[in-house]
């Protein structure tokens, strides 16, 4: 399963760009760098045409429940305008915002 048809199935690209917000703030966790590396590929993906992360690299780099709420989010995107509103709605429910450890240490270092 490709991913390439993601970024024209949005309403418009400010509810591309929430989405995008919820993938950075709530589930991209730089201390599992491997993971979050392909979240922020996958992120990536939701703006372009080419191929930049495949569902299998996905399956393979990330834990269970968030590739459980990315194939959710992609069966939204998939579904409706309004499948990708509710997905937004519960990924605010669910995930609390992670702290970006790598800025903090950036911070911390030059105190």
């Amino acid at each position: 399963m490709t991913l390439t048809d993601l970024r024209d199935r949005f309403r418009d690209d400010e509810q591309r760009q929430c989405v995008q917000a919820m993938i950075a703030s709530r589930l991209a966790d730089d201390r599992k760098p491997q993971e979050c590396r392909y979240l922020m590929r996958f992120w990536w993906q939701l703006s372009m045409p080419y191929q930049e992360v495949s569902v299998v690299e996905l399956r393979l780099n990330v834990s269970r429940q968030k590739l459980d709420v990315v194939m959710e989010l992609i069966s939204a995107i998939r579904s409706s305008h309004e499948e990708i509103d509710a997905w937004v709605a519960g990924a605010v429910q669910t995930f609390q915002v992670v702290q970006d450890h790598g800025f903090s240490a950036t911070l911390t270092s030059h105190d």
